[in-house]
């Protein structure tokens, strides 16, 4: 679904909610009035198709979010990738891709990691290096994603001896000088950074 058509629906559900609040379902009554019980029925009826509708508007919401973020960044397989420029922490990055319904991009495979390298050159030439979501924060050596999962796949620079730092070094960026290489770095240095978006 396209974002232009996303809108139509969009508005099409809003209207038929508000139809609904201002003039009941839209069945007429056989008598002015009925009796309490099928006064309430109706009513919880009526709040379910509200709930409903509500339901579908949130996640048109949703899909529409995900298209920008689409239409900006890079698509690859069920992923959209977006590289943001302006430089936080490791954990200020992760709370700004959570804040926009991502994480930060944890490559699975070493395809998924050249792609985001190439990605990455493209969108921000002559950066050097951007966060990725993978740590060992919590014990020193077991490295994990964004959600406490633990990392299969690692793609270190070994020319460089990596990972290096021990417990002072304790995130991960995706080298772009090393050609997509991991480098661990101390969580708290500025860095650039990219975002994930999964593709439902």
């Amino acid at each position: 679904m396209t974002a232009a058509m996303a809108h139509p629906k969009l508005l099409l559900l809003l209207v038929l909610c508000t139809a609904l609040l201002q003039h009941g379902d839209g069945r007429p009554s056989r008598s002015r009035k009925q009796a309490p019980g099928r006064q309430r029925a109706d009513e919880e009826d009526m709040k379910a198709q509200i709930d409903k509708l509500w339901q579908e508007v949130n996640s048109l919401k949703e899909m529409q979010a995900l298209q920008t973020v689409c239409l900006r960044g890079y698509k690859v397989h069920r992923k959209c990738y977006l590289a943001i420029e302006e430089p936080k922490h490791y954990h200020e990055a992760n709370e700004d891709c959570i804040a926009q319904g991502g994480t930060l991009a944890t490559p699975r495979d070493i395809q998924e990691n050249n792609e985001l390298r190439e990605y990455a050159k493209r969108s921000s030439p002559g950066s050097k290096d951007f966060w990725i979501g993978v740590t060992d924060i919590v014990k020193e050596g077991q490295y994990v994603d964004v959600n406490s999962i633990p990392v299969t796949f690692f793609n270190w620079d070994k020319s460089k001896k990596q990972p290096t730092g021990g417990k002072r070094e304790s995130c991960v960026t995706i080298s772009l000088a090393a050609q997509g290489r991991w480098h661990d770095e101390v969580c708290r240095s500025q860095k650039k950074y990219i975002c994930e978006y999964l593709i439902p």
